[in-house]
């Protein structure tokens, strides 16, 4: 078997197209896999070292507003999609999938057009301006949000499988997972994560919230600052006189590496509201604080957001409306009420698609057949 993976430009996009490949190998005992992107894209670099060979095509995003670069990325798209359809007639896939950024479009476009079997895998509520209209070519999408079919005109295409997440996450040990992290297993932790690159308000209200915490008996804070503010962060720790050795209850980090572990031992997170991110603290049960980031494409992430709140699985703070002692007040609400934290715990499970990259491949190999 023979398959063309697309999806670049940011980690969200990419991820989940290497854990369907990876779930494919799986299941087929020969599965040849090539990616397509773009060498401007985070792809370029993550695909060789996940071990897939990866192609590239020329092709840039569209702005958000009548321009003269809108006028040359249309001749680079036509461009981009006789690209797309030499390296498809080349490689002779048995099926093209896609997950989401503009490199999509050409390759979907041009496989759809040689009727090659074509499927996207949208991670969010709110789908992305390439994958709305790459709906209305491709065979099949699967939806990591059932909300989602709202926004999708030919609901024959669509099936829910959740988002696909890293077997790492649903693997880690607990106990395992305490010891590496060098964690107290007697207090609960809170995991603080804005993305790989961090949150600046998020950072910015934790601050104090360190500051309030610093020394409790009975949690533990995990903050993952990004790299880019971890050093601001740490140095306003010290302006405020925090000493998180002699705290004993804070950890700070640029990034996490092993991020799966950290989900195996979060008690609470305070996350913003990416799909991947969601996906795995569904999978886990973890139940959230969730802050959207507000610049997000059609504000994508408070539409997620909004469903893990309408669930019972998350508490919602807007961006603009995050402060310390809203942080504070909303902690001491779910730590001092252990029926409440378990009961989101429980909506979160429930909302998690631990599986949802085998069904993602399954449906392919359907589609194939």
């Amino acid at each position: 078997m023979r398959i063309i993976m697309s999806g670049g430009g940011t980690g969200g996009h990419i991820y989940p197209a290497i854990t369907i490949a990876k779930a494919l190998r799986e299941k087929v005992k020969y599965c040849e896999v090539l990616f397509i992107g773009t060498q401007s894209g985070l792809e370029a670099d993550i695909i060789p070292k996940e071990g897939f060979t990866i192609q590239f095509i020329d092709v840039a995003g569209f702005e958000r507003r009548l321009s003269v670069k809108n006028i040359q990325t249309i001749a680079k798209t036509i461009g981009s999609i006789w690209q797309s359809q030499k390296i498809i007639r080349q490689f002779k896939p048995d099926i093209v999938i896609g997950t989401g950024g503009y490199v999509c479009g050409p390759v979907l476009l041009a496989a759809s057009l040689l009727k090659i079997p074509t499927m996207i895998q949208e991670q969010n509520v709110i789908p992305g301006i390439t994958n709305k209209i790459l709906s209305r070519f491709v065979d099949k999408i699967a939806l990591g949000f059932t909300e989602a079919s709202e926004n999708f005109p030919n609901q024959n295409k669509l099936f829910f499988t959740g988002n696909p997440i890293r077997q790492e996450v649903i693997s880690a040990s607990r106990e395992e997972s305490i010891a590496a992290l060098g964690l107290d297993p007697n207090k609960r932790t809170i995991i603080i994560s804005g993305g790989s690159r961090g949150a600046r308000s998020i950072n910015q209200a934790m601050i104090k919230v360190h500051q309030f915490f610093a020394g409790s008996k009975e949690i533990q804070l995990l903050h993952v600052t990004g790299q880019s503010e971890y050093n601001g962060i740490v140095g306003k720790f010290t302006q405020c006189g925090i000493d998180i050795t002699a705290a004993g209850n804070i950890i700070i980090k640029p990034y996490l590496y092993n991020m799966p572990q950290a989900l195996a031992v979060a008690d609470l997170a305070i996350f913003r509201a990416g799909a991947l991110g969601l996906a795995e603290l569904t999978a886990r049960g973890v139940p959230s604080i969730l802050v959207p980031y507000p610049f997000a494409a059609e504000n994508h992430q408070e539409y997620n957001a909004r469903v893990m709140e309408r669930q019972g699985a998350a508490i919602l703070i807007h961006d603009k409306e995050l402060n310390p002692d809203i942080l504070i007040n909303s902690i001491n609400e779910l730590i001092n009420n252990p029926q409440k934290l378990d009961m989101m715990s429980l909506a979160s499970k429930k909302i998690g698609r631990p599986k949802a990259a085998e069904s993602i491949a399954q449906m392919a190999l359907n589609l194939i057949k």
